[in-house]
């Protein structure tokens, strides 16, 4: 004992050992009791103690006391950056459609080309917002809406389920397969006079027109995304005991949506562009018939203002398709 307390006394500060430290949890019965030796704290090196001084005081202060005003203050610039950005890329962006304009102003006027076959801009402009005044273009828009969205829809009714039954069932698709060579390839503006003779000048004619313009990228599309799914998804699918129906729903369906909506917006188009042809035979209301109308008239500035209608529509319907596929593809990953 007396060699140990002579250790004690002996040992240099800061030096402690593991037979010197507390029981973490001391008997009850001797925790008040005074011990022999008590440990000193180790002291950190005078360069430790200059690193860690600044870390819990001032360096804590620096960082919390800026934190909320820099913020606030950081906030409207971060939103100018951004809100700059958005605006350079758009200008990026539509750079090529602001040259175009601009030529189409400048080029009639500067006598490269004839004014009175391509007028400026300007005067296409102030034709259709007389034709919007008057009315006459809100009465021809509606109705070629009407049968370019009634033949998409039913393109889109019909042609998904057959593209679907096609694509995955073998037996089907050795079957209709030659018949759709055959029809495919077949221009849809060659037929029209076909359903004009079958089916008259009327509503039902342009309907079906656009509709069988429509069905096939819609249809071609959904087999070739049935067709193009990834086989280690569906031996996966049915190595974890998938049924055919639930196989079809789990897997092939969003595996091949993408695909489908490649096909949807392509027959956005061609719905309304398709449409001015049969509009241009027999019809008297629409943008086709609005168009020639407004030619043969030799009213050129309403005709440029019937186009310009027409690639409006066409970029908001596409804008429309787009948001959609993202509506019902938000599973992938971007």
């Amino acid at each position: 004992m007396t060699d140990a307390r002579a250790d004690e006394r002996t040992r240099p500060e800061g030096d402690v050992h593991w037979y010197d430290l507390p029981d973490d949890d001391p008997d009850p019965a001797t925790r008040d009791e005074p011990t022999a030796v008590r440990p000193t704290a180790v002291r950190p090196t005078e360069g430790e103690d200059r690193k860690a001084a600044p870390a819990g005081t001032a360096g804590t202060s620096r960082k919390a006391a800026p934190t909320g005003t820099s913020r606030k203050a950081a906030s409207p610039a971060a939103t100018w950056r951004r809100a700059g950005g958005l605006a350079r890329r758009a200008g990026r962006n539509s750079a090529a459609i602001l040259l175009l304009l601009a030529a189409w102003e400048a080029l009639p006027r500067l006598g490269v080309v004839d004014p009175v076959f391509v007028p400026p801009l300007s005067e296409s402009l102030a034709a259709g917002a007389d034709l919007l005044l008057t009315g006459r273009l809100p009465e021809h828009l509606e109705a070629s809406l009407a049968r370019s969205l009634s033949g998409f829809g039913l393109a889109i009714v019909l042609a998904i389920p057959l593209g679907l039954l096609i694509g995955w069932y073998k037996p089907v698709a050795d079957f209709l397969t030659p018949l759709l060579e055959v029809f495919r390839n077949t221009s849809a503006v060659a037929l029209l006079p076909v359903f004009t003779l079958i089916l008259g000048i009327g509503e039902t004619t342009k309907v079906a027109f656009v509709l069988y313009a429509c069905s096939w990228p819609i249809l071609l599309n959904t087999v070739s995304g049935v067709k193009t799914v990834e086989p280690l998804l569906i031996k996966s699918a049915r190595s974890m005991g998938l049924g055919p129906v639930r196989l079809f729903q789990k897997v092939i369906l969003p595996a091949a949506v993408p695909t489908i909506f490649t096909g949807v917006r392509l027959a956005g188009a061609y719905s309304i562009l398709v449409l001015l042809f049969a509009e241009m035979v027999g019809a008297k209301a629409g943008l086709g018939y609005l168009i020639l109308d407004a030619q043969s008239s030799f009213r050129i500035p309403d005709m440029y203002a019937g186009i310009i209608t027409i690639s409006v529509v066409g970029l908001l319907f596409n804008l429309l398709l787009i948001g959609v596929e993202r509506r019902f593809s938000t599973w992938r990953t971007t």
